[in-house]
């Protein structure tokens, strides 16, 4: 191994890194856990996406959007440590 050769994982975290996108990164795959996180038949009535650490949940019934609301606290809970750190730090449904 030459000197300046280096694994392609150290190379890849150093570009995530110096380009900022560790947390987008982290964000996405949040979003492709969810349905694992909240439960099929939940994650067949929402979509959801990130911005700025806040989770926005598009729900398709108003009865399960206040389901969801009292389940809020819980469900930050589970998606950072799934993260397995503070990533989400605040749920929006609409």
């Amino acid at each position: 191994m030459k000197s300046n050769d280096r694994p392609l994982r150290d190379v890849v975290q150093e570009f995530l890194k110096k380009y900022r996108l560790e947390d987008h990164l982290e964000e996405t795959k949040l979003v492709d856990h969810w349905p694992g996180i909240c439960g099929p038949m939940i994650a067949s009535h929402t979509s959801v996406r990130v911005r700025d650490k806040i989770l926005f949940v598009t729900v398709d019934s108003a009865a399960l959007r206040q389901e969801l609301l009292f389940m809020k606290e819980t469900l930050i809970s589970r998606l950072n440590k799934a993260s397995g750190r503070e990533l989400i730090r605040d749920i929006v449904f609409r």
